[in-house]
């Protein structure tokens, strides 16, 4: 199920389809949006019980990611204020940036992502890089 309604970030969905329990699936997606900027530091993150009912989920499911992503530091809550999804450290941030625009670049130049990935991975090897 995709979370369209009315303040669920995009890309909060489960897909019945995918063989991780739905748990799993919204753990990843927050952490895949907090990498790619989609779900920047500082966003709330909708209630349990209302995200739950968005998707179509028990509350529980909700909370047990909302519990591992407060473990791993990806989000915090703030009693009563909600959950928000917390800043990586400032070097990953100014990297998935990096990222982010060299993705942007290559795919304007429309090179294949295993070639793009090789060329950085040589960057990464050379001395001095």
């Amino acid at each position: 199920m995709t979370a369209d309604a009315e303040g669920v970030p995009p890309g909060l969905s489960v897909d019945p389809a995918d063989p991780a329990p739905p748990s799993e699936q919204l753990r990843r997606a927050v952490l895949r949006g907090r990498e790619d900027g989609t779900l920047p530091a500082g966003t709330r993150l909708p209630p349990v019980r209302r995200l739950a009912e968005v998707l179509g989920l028990a509350a529980n499911t909700v909370a047990k990611a909302y519990r591992e992503l407060e473990a791993a530091g990806a989000i915090e809550t703030r009693g009563r204020r909600g959950s928000f999804v917390r800043a990586g450290e400032p070097a990953e941030e100014c990297a998935a940036r990096a990222a982010r625009r060299y993705a942007e670049e290559v795919r304007a130049l429309g090179l294949a992502p295993d070639r793009a990935l090789a060329l950085v991975a040589a960057q990464l090897g050379r001395p001095g890089a």
